[in-house]
């Protein structure tokens, strides 16, 4: 299927308006599709697979910014550390000390954002408001090669809007407590990714910096059979 350009220009307009940096979500899509909006201008990509991105950054234009958004094992880190821009899943202090070291050894210092898991759904990774805010401020400070952004998080897949509400603004609650909680070690976050297709409007609405779109601009996932 060919990008959706008419739905890419309006998106674009609503999140220039509000400040809101927009992650074109490419999983499953070919290379071709990226091109094609990368030349209209996109830059930022979020992939969920490590092979497929790390296939992906070795056809494609070498400055697209990419965001790796799923689910990340610390084993396959080091694949990705030479190039991402920005790791958005970071649901374990042991994943984030594996990025530091990786990131170490690549003379990098890697963007991350912690994952809060928000949702009903069991699925969902990341941590609990009570393991956000026990860290261990002097240890996340003593990992120079990181830099934790912001946080991140998934609604629940319902169409109860409301309730995918009360879970952005809890998000955007905790964003401000755990951002008063870094700032006495200096650590500044900047970003605070929740939104996607299907609910980024709301998403925006309680304050997003940044959102993830993929079927809106791509259309349906494609999976191998």
């Amino acid at each position: 299927m060919a990008i959706n350009t008419e739905a890419y220009r309006v998106i674009q307009q609503k999140l220039g308006n509000a400040h809101v940096a927009l992650v074109a979500v490419s999983k499953t899509k070919p290379a071709e599709d990226i091109q094609a909006l990368y030349n209209l201008g996109q830059r930022d990509f979020g992939e969920n697979y490590v092979q497929e991105l790390v296939d992906k950054h070795a056809q494609l234009p070498k400055d697209i910014r990419w965001h790796f958004i799923g689910h990340l094992q610390s084993n396959k880190v080091k694949y990705i550390v030479p190039f991402v821009h920005l790791i958005h899943g970071v649901d374990s202090f042991k994943l984030l000390k594996e990025i530091n070291k990786q990131a170490l050894k690549n003379n990098r210092v890697i963007d991350c954002l912690l994952q809060v898991h928000i949702a009903q759904e069991e699925t969902k990774f990341g941590f609990d408001e009570q393991e956000l805010l026990d860290i261990n401020l002097n240890e996340l400070k003593a990992l120079a090669n990181v830099n934790v952004a912001g946080l991140m998080g998934m609604a629940s897949f319902t169409d109860d809007i409301e309730k995918v509400r009360r879970e952005f603004k809890y998000l955007k609650n905790l964003f401000y407590k755990f951002s008063y909680l870094l700032s006495t070690v200096n650590i500044q976050l900047s970003t605070l990714s929740m939104g996607m297709s299907s609910d980024y409007t709301v998403a925006i609405e309680e304050g997003s910096t940044m959102v993830r779109i993929g079927s809106l601009l791509f259309g349906a996932r494609e999976y191998v059979k």
